[in-house]
């Protein structure tokens, strides 16, 4: 399967990032992307589908239309490839769209989120199926088996967030009261002095609900004896990050991976420079470089192939080759 993260495209001059150290290179993230897409309709054997670990398109399309026309070009270049893609939820995406909004664009991949939602927060497995996460305010997470004694999982880092909820909502409320409680600056997008340098606007966590949603599919997946590769748009272990770009609450998904055997690999984005480690329960952890922050010479991308008892990157570009044995 195909893996990348942070497009960011937008129809936009080339920029710098926040802290002004690095090019951003907007509009030829587009034709990064249709290259890599060009790449992986060659591979044979074919795609079995791609994870898009978040951030498709760039904070600086909200507005004036611009967002839904940057991401349908995205999304057009993805559909060339006639196989599933399934999307992580970043910030960025966020910044352009609520998560009303989102559950009915083409980033909404999770193939329950078009029926009624349930109003309770997890089933427990039934008749030998992997549990289903609902939640009445829809959370894109979800899992699937791509072949027999596998299980990809996709994970909802900002459920609680301030980005894409109305203000006035309850989910709303008590993440801007965890966020206040563990960053007292007037920049709640400066980790500045924090004991917990996480707790940044551009973050966010897993609920409860959702983690115990977690802990379920892990315990189905160590019962049905399958390898699961979990990923989303933030890291979940600081050796995989710069201790900034983390989930706010990723101790709790460690703590979830780390009681079961199941979990051999997780996949995030959101740090633009990437990073790996191998933790103390031997989980790979794979921060993919960002398409954005790539020059045009070059590009980030890359092709996973999974074995019985390891897992292949073939990298492009600035991501490099890796073998990660289970």
């Amino acid at each position: 399967f195909g893996v990348i993260a942070d497009i960011q495209y937008a129809d936009a001059e080339d920029g710098l990032s926040f802290d002004g150290a690095r090019r951003r290179f907007y509009r030829q993230s587009l034709v990064q992307l249709q290259a890599a897409v060009a790449a992986w309709a060659e591979e044979q054997p074919p795609l079995a589908f791609v994870l898009q670990l978040g951030d498709s398109i760039d904070g600086r399309c909200a507005g004036g239309g611009e967002a839904e026309r940057s991401l349908g070009r995205v999304l057009a270049a993805l559909e060339l490839l006639q196989v599933p893609v399934h999307h992580a939820w970043g910030n960025h995406e966020l910044y352009n769209f609520s998560r009303a909004r989102l559950a009915r664009t083409g980033l909404c991949s999770r193939p329950d989120m078009t029926g009624p939602p349930a109003t309770d927060c997890g089933d427990i497995p039934a008749h030998g199926q992997c549990p289903t996460y609902r939640d009445i305010q829809q959370c894109q997470a979800y899992s699937f088996s791509p072949a027999a004694g596998l299980r990809i999982i996709l994970l909802d880092a900002y459920e609680l967030s301030v980005l894409g909820w109305e203000p006035g909502s309850t989910r709303y409320k008590e993440s801007l009261r965890l966020l206040r409680e563990k960053n007292t600056n007037d920049n709640l997008n400066s980790p500045a002095g924090l004991k917990e340098p996480q707790f940044v606007e551009f973050n966010g966590g897993f609920s409860q609900a959702q983690l115990d949603w977690f802990n379920q599919v892990l315990k189905y997946s160590d019962e049905n004896q399958e390898k699961v590769i979990v990923a989303g748009h933030l890291p979940l272990h600081p050796d995989a990050s710069d201790r900034v770009c983390l989930a706010w609450n990723y101790q709790d998904a460690l703590s979830v991976i780390h009681s079961h055997q199941c979990v051999v690999c997780v996949l995030a984005g959101h740090l633009h420079d990437g990073s790996y480690c191998l933790d103390s329960h031997g989980v790979h952890h794979l921060t993919l470089e960002g398409v954005i922050e790539t020059p045009p010479e070059s590009n980030a991308f890359g092709t996973i192939y999974v074995y019985k008892d390891k897992v292949i990157l073939k990298g492009r570009g600035r991501i490099s080759d890796r073998v990660m044995h289970f």
